[in-house]
C-alpha cells in the first residue's frame, strides 16, 4: 500500500486508540504521530522525537498492534520512525535530565480549535462557560480564581484555551501550562540552580492557566512553590485559571493552604452533556472537519457514545475514516460497522483486572498475592501493597472502595493515602518508576 492509504489507516485507527488510551497519554504519545508506510506487513509510524518511540514501543505496541490488525484484517508488525518532517518542537513532551529549562514565558501555543465560538454551552456547562468568559473579558477581576473541574473529555481545557484566545488578542502576557510541566519545570529549575528564571517566568504573566493541578497533590515542595506563586499573582490582581478533574475539597493530599485559596473565587463544575447537547457538539465537529453528517448519522453516534466529548469526537473520527478506508458512503450501517468491535469498551482494558495486578505487583516485589492482603506491615509489604492500589486506580475503572477491598477490606482513605504516596515518589525514584512501567508492561494484553 501506498503512504496515503497508510495515512488513513493510522487516522482509523487513532479514532479508536483516543478512546482506550487516557487523555493526556494519548496527547502526548499519539497525537503527533502519523502513518508513513505499510508494506509486507511492516506498519511505520512516524514519531516526533525518540522519546516518543521509546514510549510507544514499550507501553502501546501491543494495543496499537492489536488496533491494526482489527482495521486491516492482516498481521502487522509496528515499527516507530523518527520523522523529521514532522518533528515537535513544543514541551508537550514534559521535561527530561539534559533538557534545558525553557526560563522564558515563549509565546504559548493555544489549539486554533479550542475557542469561546466553537464551545458548545448546554446546562451541563453553562456556569463554566460563561464565568470562563467573564474571566477573559475582565481578568483579576471577575473571578479570581476560576477553578474548572468536571471527568476526563468534558471541556475543561477547551476553555482554558478559549481564555488564552482573548487574552493573547488583548495583547495580555499569558501563560499555560499543564500541573505536570510546572512540577517538571520546578525540579529542572532546582536542578540546574534557576530557581529565580522559573519564579520570573511564572510571576510575571497576568494570566495563569494551569492544567490538571491534582497532579500537584501529595509534591511538597512543588505545592510550596506554586502557593507562593500563587499569592503573588493574586495580590496583584493578575488572573489564575484552574482545572481539575474534582473539586478542592476532594482533591486527596493537597496541602490545606492551597485548598482554601482554591476556595477563593468561583468553583465551577462541568457534568456530562445531555443527549442534545452531545448532539450539538457532534455536529459541530463535522462542521469544524468539513465533512457532511447527515442528522440520522450524528444520532447514531450520539447514542452510542454517552460518556465525554473525547470519546464522542474519537468515534465520529473513526467513523469518517473508516467510510474514507471503505471508500463507502457515511450511513448508519457504515458508522456501526465502524463502531461494532469498540462499542462495549470501556476506556481501561478489561482484560486487565485487581488480580491480574496484585499477582504481578507480588511477583515483582518476590511477594505472593497473600501477603498483600494480609496485615503484614513490613516496609517492602507495605511499599508493594501500595504499589498496586496505585495501580488497580491507574489500570482499572474501580472505585477507591472496592480497591480496598480488593486487597485485605482497607478503608477508601488508605488507598487515597497510597495513590498519592506513589504518585509523588515516582518522581523522586526512577527505580520505584522503573518498577511500575515494568509491572504494566507485563499486565498490558499482547
Amino acid at each position: 500500500m501506498g503512504d496515503r492509504s497508510a495515512q488513513e489507516i493510522w487516522e482509523a485507527a487513532l479514532g479508536e486508540l483516543q478512546i482506550q488510551v487516557n487523555k493526556p497519554n494519548y496527547r502526548t504519545w499519539l497525537e503527533k504521530t502519523i502513518g508513513l508506510s505499510y508494506q509486507d506487513n511492516q506498519f511505520v509510524i512516524g514519531v516526533p522525537n525518540t522519546f516518543a518511540a521509546e514510549y510507544l514501543d514499550q507501553n502501546l505496541r501491543s494495543l496499537i498492534e492489536k488496533t491494526l490488525v482489527g482495521l486491516t484484517h492482516c498481521d502487522a508488525e509496528v515499527l516507530f520512525q523518527v520523522d523529521t518532517h514532522h518533528q515537535d518542537t513544543s514541551h508537550s513532551y514534559g521535561s527530561r535530565e539534559g533538557i534545558p529549562l525553557a526560563t522564558q514565558a515563549s509565546p504559548p501555543r493555544f489549539n486554533p480549535k479550542y475557542t469561546f465560538d466553537s464551545f458548545v454551552a448546554g446546562d451541563s456547562n453553562h456556569l463554566a462557560y460563561t464565568a470562563a468568559q467573564g474571566v477573559a473579558e475582565n481578568p483579576g477581576h471577575s473571578h479570581n480564581p476560576l477553578f474548572i473541574y468536571g471527568e476526563v473529555g468534558l471541556g475543561k481545557t477547551h476553555l482554558l484555551h478559549a481564555i488564552g484566545h482573548v487574552a493573547l488578542a488583548s495583547h495580555m502576557q499569558v501563560l499555560y501550562v499543564s500541573a505536570e510541566q510546572f512540577t517538571h519545570e520546578f525540579i529542572n529549575a532546582i536542578q540546574q540552580r534557576k530557581t529565580e528564571e522559573f519564579r520570573n517566568k511564572y510571576r510575571s504573566v497576568d494570566i495563569l492557566l494551569i492544567d490538571d493541578i491534582h497532579f500537584i497533590s501529595g509534591k511538597e515542595h512543588t505545592e510550596e512553590s506554586f502557593f507562593h506563586t500563587f499569592n503573588e499573582l493574586h495580590n496583584a490582581n493578575r488572573q489564575i485559571a484552574i482545572t481539575s478533574n474534582h473539586p478542592p475539597k476532594s482533591i486527596p493530599l493537597l496541602d490545606e493552604r492551597l485548598r482554601s485559596r482554591f476556595e477563593w473565587g468561583l468553583i465551577a463544575g462541568i457534568q456530562s452533556p445531555d443527549f442534545e447537547t452531545r448532539l450539538a457538539i457532534l455536529r459541530a465537529k463535522a462542521e469544524e472537519k468539513g465533512v457532511a453528517v447527515t442528522q440520522d448519522v450524528l444520532e447514531f453516534i450520539t447514542h452510542r457514545s454517552q460518556h465525554n466529548i473525547r470519546e464522542l469526537e474519537g468515534c465520529l473520527n473513526r467513523v469518517i475514516a473508516y467510510a474514507k478506508l471503505v471508500r463507502a458512503l457515511l450511513t448508519p450501517e457504515i458508522a456501526a460497522k465502524a463502531l461494532e468491535d469498540i462499542a462495549d469498551k470501556e476506556p481501561k482494558n478489561a482484560l486487565i483486572t485487581p488480580s491480574l495486578i496484585i499477582e504481578a505487583v507480588a511477583n515483582s516485589f518476590q511477594l505472593t498475592p497473600p501477603d498483600l492482603r494480609s496485615r503484614k506491615r513490613d516496609k517492602e509489604t507495605a511499599l508493594a501493597r501500595q504499589v498496586a492500589m496505585y495501580l488497580i486506580k491507574q489500570e482499572t475503572n474501580y472505585s477507591l472502595a472496592q480497591i480496598g477491598k480488593e486487597l485485605g477490606d482497607r478503608d477508601h482513605s488508605t488507598v487515597t493515602h497510597a495513590y498519592g504516596k506513589i504518585a509523588g515518589d515516582i518522581d523522586a525514584s526512577p527505580s520505584l518508576k522503573r518498577k511500575i512501567l515494568d509491572i504494566q508492561q507485563n499486565i498490558s494484553p499482547r
